[in-house]
């Protein structure tokens, strides 16, 4: 079974496994504790922060861990908007978001909050001059990802960046960068952006851990609260074992990205190439998207179906982001695009991982005309 879905979760690297596994044997002292046990576990989280932020070009300080990147984006959205109240109530996001920020944002609405939901073009991509028109003096935060999880679009964030300070300069900028993390670079300061949020088990880390970056100067009000863990941002006793391999993985993802995108690129293209010569088939995204995922729709057929035939001829391949996966309806990111509902019905992702060859691109590649050609052949003897 070839396995095609790296932007759901990608398998973790074997120096990965081992560091969880060293760290609860060795280190499961509770880092709060003042003995000599709990000590050391605190000097790997100190560790694991300074090597985040060198990753990320920031200030240890600024590195806060949480349980995985829905809770970093609940807490870079719904603390910012609890934190600054007082400046206003309006935040503006776009209809691609991820759903852990979609659905923050619609939460602080039914709350009190206002939220404008910025269109993107046919292309996926957000117009910088819209994020800008969309600003208001009470505006406290825009949330725009880098690379969405499901058609792979890359947002112009530099430019958003300076149309957002432009228009107010109070307003904070928040990154989802889960998808763009390893793949693509990461530009913080470049981009003015004061939160970003990363998740460490779709860089080959482990699950149940994740990265927000809180720039010095901005505040959180904190969702979790009891102890003052992460300087009071985030209350909880941390898992130092997942601290520690998402350290691992974060530096090698980030020492590895070059030599990713030369890798991926081309079998990218390949596949985008192949499908486009598939009548049957419409692409949803394009070269100049993220390296590592492909999506297409085969309108008027499930996605799912689809999906399933493909796994019989072995290959593991997702419908949209796996938060979504289950849920019956036409995916929201492809109607933003202008997708009509048969089409977006039918997406499939494929996503790319540095362990995928020209060989394995040619075998999905015979596996889906083989599925489609069957999917067709049944689809026609219902007529």
């Amino acid at each position: 079974m070839l396995y095609w879905d790296y932007a759901a979760a990608a398998p973790p690297y074997d120096e990965v496994v081992q560091t969880v596994e060293q760290i609860m044997r060795l280190h499961y002292a509770n880092p709060s504790s003042l003995h000599r046990a709990g000590v050391e576990a605190e000097r790997l989280i100190t560790r694991a922060r300074e090597v985040c932020a060198a990753a990320l070009a920031v200030q240890p300080h600024e590195i806060l861990f949480t349980s995985g990147a829905t809770e970093s984006n609940n807490l870079a959205i719904k603390g910012a908007a609890l934190q600054y109240k007082a400046r206003g109530r309006h935040i503006v996001t776009t209809q691609l978001e991820h759903p852990s920020v979609y659905e923050s944002c619609r939460q602080l609405r039914e709350l009190g909050w206002e939220v404008t939901f910025v269109a993107p073009a046919s292309t996926g991509i957000v117009d910088p001059a819209d994020i800008a028109a969309a600003i208001r003096p009470d505006t406290v935060l825009v949330s725009v990802m880098h690379v969405n999880n499901e058609i792979g679009t890359v947002q112009p964030l530099r430019e958003i960046g300076q149309a957002i300070k432009a228009v107010n300069r109070r307003t904070l900028f928040h990154v989802d960068g889960v998808q763009g993390y390893g793949k693509l670079e990461t530009r913080l300061k470049e981009w003015q952006a004061e939160l970003y949020s990363l998740s460490p088990h779709k860089i080959r880390g482990p699950r149940g851990t994740g990265i927000l970056v809180v720039r010095e100067g901005t505040a959180l009000f904190p969702l979790l609260t009891g102890g003052s863990h992460e300087n009071g941002n985030r209350a909880g006793t941390e898992n130092v074992a997942g601290i520690v391999a998402s350290a691992k993985a974060v530096r090698m993802s980030g020492e590895r990205r070059e030599e990713l995108g030369r890798r991926l690129i081309p079998l990218r293209n390949r596949l985008l190439h192949f499908i486009a010569g598939m009548p049957e088939l419409i692409l949803n995204s394009g070269e100049d998207g993220a390296p590592h995922i492909v999506h297409f729709s085969y309108p008027g057929m499930k996605g799912e179906v689809l999906a399933r035939k493909l796994e019989e001829l072995g290959m593991t391949v997702s419908t949209r982001s796996a938060c979504s996966s289950r849920l019956a309806e036409p995916s929201r990111i492809l109607l933003s695009i202008g997708r009509d509902v048969p089409a977006a019905l039918g997406g499939i992702r494929i996503s790319l991982g540095d362990i995928h060859t020209e060989a394995d691109v040619a075998l999905l590649e015979q596996a889906l005309l083989a599925a489609v050609q069957s999917l067709k052949k049944a689809e026609g003897g219902l007529k």
